[in-house]
């Protein structure tokens, strides 16, 4: 099954780190936050990814490149200009990695790597958020409910809020405070191919009317997740990442 992650935006709110680089490429621990995501995945046996690029695409696209260099032993023969490799550390990941505009918003990122997709399910998230979300037990929860899209809910004051039934249908999704419930979309999404044509162009945000038509059709289910979840939004949230990952007890490294 394949993995999209959202890695296009500006960060602005980040700009100290994000004037030179992308924000999922911003590092927690000394490697990039867009590494910690695939590692999430890779441990439940997910590795074939589509990274969504934008701004400063290229940067990720030359991090992933040297990606099994760096991760190995080598011998560099320069006069013949050849490389031996002795010993590689790197992950078995198959990353395709696209570029989906600039200014497209999140719907339209999603959107833009449809012809990479293949069978009728997908996951996606965003490159700017950690979490110990169980994907086994999400995937479980999204086949047993039938319906064509589920969104891992997490409890934080802070971001768009989603209204949940008793029976963790979303029936409202909002991206600013409008009612009183206590959870947030935290992206770790699990989607139908079809939900693709509830996206109108490339300037459609996912988190608008394709998630709410489809909380309005009855075909958004909530994966309450009551672990760990901490997006990357500012340099607080770095700081407050970097503390935790240091303490060596860092809840979304599951691997």
């Amino acid at each position: 099954m394949k993995v999209v992650i959202l890695a296009g935006g500006v960060g602005s709110r980040l700009s100290e780190e994000t004037a030179m680089i992308p924000k999922p490429l911003v590092e927690i621990g000394g490697k990039p936050l867009l590494w910690h995501i695939l590692k999430i995945y890779s441990v439940y046996g997910y590795n074939d990814f589509i990274i969504s690029c934008g701004y400063k695409g290229e940067k990720i696209k030359e991090y992933f490149r040297n990606l099994y260099l760096n991760s190995s032993d080598l011998t560099i023969d320069i006069k013949k200009n050849e490389i031996s490799v002795h010993r590689s550390s790197a992950d078995d990941w198959k990353v395709t990695l696209v570029d989906t505009g600039l200014e497209t918003m999140t719907g339209g990122r999603i959107k833009n790597v449809e012809k990479y997709l293949d069978g009728e399910t997908f996951m996606a998230t965003y490159g700017d958020g950690l979490s110990n979300v169980n994907i086994n037990k999400l995937l479980a929860f999204h086949k047993s409910h039938g319906k064509k899209a589920t969104v891992t809910a997490v409890r934080m004051p802070r971001f768009g809020m989603l209204k949940i039934s008793n029976k963790d249908k979303v029936i409202d999704f909002q991206e600013k405070r409008l009612h009183n419930s206590p959870f947030i979309s935290s992206g770790f999404f699990v989607l139908s191919r079809s939900v693709l044509d509830f996206i109108d162009s490339p300037m459609t945000p996912f988190e608008t009317t394709p998630l709410q038509k489809l909380a309005d059709a009855g075909e958004l289910m909530a994966y309450k997740h009551d672990g760990f979840f901490r997006p990357l939004d500012n340099l607080n949230d770095k700081r407050i990442l970097e503390e935790i990952w240091a303490s060596g007890k860092a809840p979304w490294k599951v691997w």
